[in-house]
């Protein structure tokens, strides 16, 4: 059967949220209006009930000793979340910590589910404080204001301890802090010299000591037990993968997610003699990540893999069943979707490159078209979820690549600084090698490879096209960054020095910053391009699209720029992907006929 983009891009997806303090009712976040909105499930069974219906997409969780809600919303994809409270049976939205002009981002809820953390901005729109925040009387203060970027990361189980987590000026590299949010005394618990990535606690019962993940003297995250007596750590458990992990409430189950080539698997572990219990049982393999209930009994996770666009499931640990909670509707039968393939390749110097690709059902008598699907962040890592355009894409007839070029996370603290600051053309070199990877592989058609990729990716369609200017066909660039001193210069201030950290600081780098900018070697750029952009995206501004635009259009090289109002870093609004992808694909189609 023959489907159309819209049928692909009509797929919608669910996520499991967090249980109800009694464990009987369960969040989910769902798509099915057009948005992410949330909905109430019941464990028992029924349908879901929808909660809310709003223009702008929605988050929240349960509070831990009631039936409200916390809910989280934003503007036109603006990013200045606010706060607010509803009831678990819908109804008006009541606010809570409300000032559209700065962020707010919740940190942690006390168990007796009086006293909520959360991090802002609104000191000085640039640094982020953490505060607490009274649920029965309003009343709010700060407890931690060293500057940058900082977020609360959970309480102590007694509720006298928060944790936060604060960004330092080094790539790739964090602190923990524990502030007694009584006396005010802060406890400085990740002491260390090397660039190193440390999450939150995840508390013992007793409060004696607390699971966190690092990559600390290691080239992967280890799960680290923390001594509050002996105030001292050590790493418990280990693999040749980065973990992470998570711990119930009663403490009878530590939960160790593995990311195993970016695949997930989840082991359970006895928090006190850390003997294997187990695994979390998936329905094949994917991605997975979830919540306990209160008492420790169920997990609730959202499954997403290639042949699945995500939905809702409950693992009971007492009778070992999993029971699906949503199947959301899917107008394209799941045997027109495709498993990927996983290769590497080696780069420019001999570096091993991992790559994911996508071929069609059909094998096509002459050699395929390739769209190079690029990731965001750079500090982010491609993993094998679904993804509606790429599905639509093999389906048509394209093969789909996606590599994860250094500078990725999820293959080792080396590779994740190999593009650090100065060494940044080394991942576009990146974009090269795989080309000819494509020309090799067999049945796929190097002389039809487009770049796709959105903000980072973005900035790596550019400048492949910008700098490698004879391999590549056209260029899909979405919210990308044509100019790294511009994007630096204007992006928000509270986002400045923390991507500085990663590309280079202006005061010292810029001669270099202008000199790996797609837009200095615009003279190069031939290929057709559409550019896609948010008008409210407060991470790359939409200057960085009109300026390539504008260049482009001038030496009359073919360059489309859609920009949607009501939209941020990315489109979040089903009615503007069924708007923009539909164009992707007729550009596609155009430039590769």
């Amino acid at each position: 059967m023959t489907y159309q983009i819209e049928d692909f891009l009509e797929i919608r997806t669910a996520a499991a949220g967090s249980f109800s303090p009694d464990g009987s009712k369960l969040i989910v976040h769902s798509n099915v209006p057009g948005t992410m909105q949330l909905y109430r499930a019941a464990l028992a069974g029924g349908d879901l009930l929808q909660l809310t219906d709003l223009h702008e997409p929605v988050g929240g969780a349960y509070l831990p000793a009631s039936d409200e809600l916390l809910v989280t919303m934003d503007e036109g994809g603006n990013e200045r979340n606010q706060l607010y409270l509803m009831g678990d049976a819908g109804g008006e939205l009541r606010k809570l910590v409300y000032d559209p002009e700065f962020i707010h981002r919740p940190g942690g809820v006390t168990r007796d589910g009086q006293t909520l953390a959360y991090a802002s901005n609104r000191r000085n729109g640039t640094d982020f404080d953490v505060y607490i925040h009274d649920l029965a009387t309003g009343e709010e203060r700060c407890v931690f204001d060293l500057g940058g970027w900082c977020g609360g990361a959970g309480f102590s189980p007694d509720g006298r301890l928060l944790g936060v987590v604060r960004l330092t000026d080094k790539a790739g590299d964090n602190d923990v802090y524990l502030v007694d949010v009584h006396s005010g005394e802060v406890l400085y618990v990740t002491p260390h010299d090397d660039e190193s990535q440390f999450s939150g606690p995840s508390w013992l019962p007793d409060g004696s000591g607390f699971f966190f993940a690092s990559d600390h003297g290691r080239e992967f995250s280890a799960i680290w037990r923390y001594d509050m007596r002996a105030r001292t750590s050590e790493p418990v458990i280990e693999r040749e993968w980065d973990l992470s992990c998570q711990i119930d409430w009663p403490g009878s189950k530590l939960l160790v997610s593995a990311n195993e080539d970016g695949y997930r698997t989840l082991t359970i572990y006895d928090p006190a003699t850390l003997e294997r219990r187990g695994e979390v049982p998936l329905p094949r393999q994917g991605i997975a990540g979830g919540t306990f209930s209160r008492d420790g009994r169920r997990f609730a996770y959202t499954f997403i893999s290639p042949m699945d666009p995500g939905d809702a499931w409950v693992y009971d640990f007492e009778t070992s069943e999993t029971h699906r909670i949503t199947s959301s509707p899917n107008p394209v039968t799941q045997d027109e979707f495709v498993e990927p393939e996983l290769h590497r390749f080696s780069s420019f110097d001999g570096e091993q490159i991992p790559v994911f690709l996508f071929r069609p059902r059909t094998p096509a008598r002459a050699p395929t078209p390739v769209v190079v699907s690029i990731h965001g962040g750079p500090e982010s890592q491609y993993v094998p979820s679904f993804n509606a355009v790429t599905q639509y894409l093999v389906h048509r007839g394209y093969a789909v690549v996606a590599p994860n070029v250094r500078g990725s996370t999820g293959y080792g603290k080396r590779f994740e600084h190999l593009d650090d600051r100065r060494k940044r053309l080394d991942s576009v070199r990146d974009l090269e090698a795989l080309h000819g990877w494509i020309g090799a592989v067999g049945g796929l058609d190097p002389t039809r490879a487009v770049l796709n990729g959105g903000s980072y990716g973005g900035y790596m369609v550019l400048a492949g096209l910008a700098l490698q200017p004879d391999l590549w066909a056209a260029g899909v660039d979405i919210v990308g960054i044509s100019s790294l001193v511009t994007f630096l210069e204007n992006t928000s201030s509270w986002r400045r020095r923390f991507r500085e950290r990663e590309y280079g600081w202006l005061e010292t780098d810029r001669e270099f910053l202008i000199e790996a900018s797609p837009i200095t070697h615009v003279d190069r750029m031939r290929a057709p391009l559409l550019i896609i952009h948010g008008s409210n995206d407060p991470r790359v501004p939409l200057g960085e699209a009109e300026q390539i635009h504008d260049v482009l259009t001038s030496k009359g090289v073919p360059c489309e720029l859609l920009v949607y109002p009501d939209e941020g870093h990315g489109l979040a609004k089903l009615k503007n992907r069924l708007d923009a992808y539909p164009k992707v694909a007729d550009f596609l189609d155009r430039v590769l006929a």
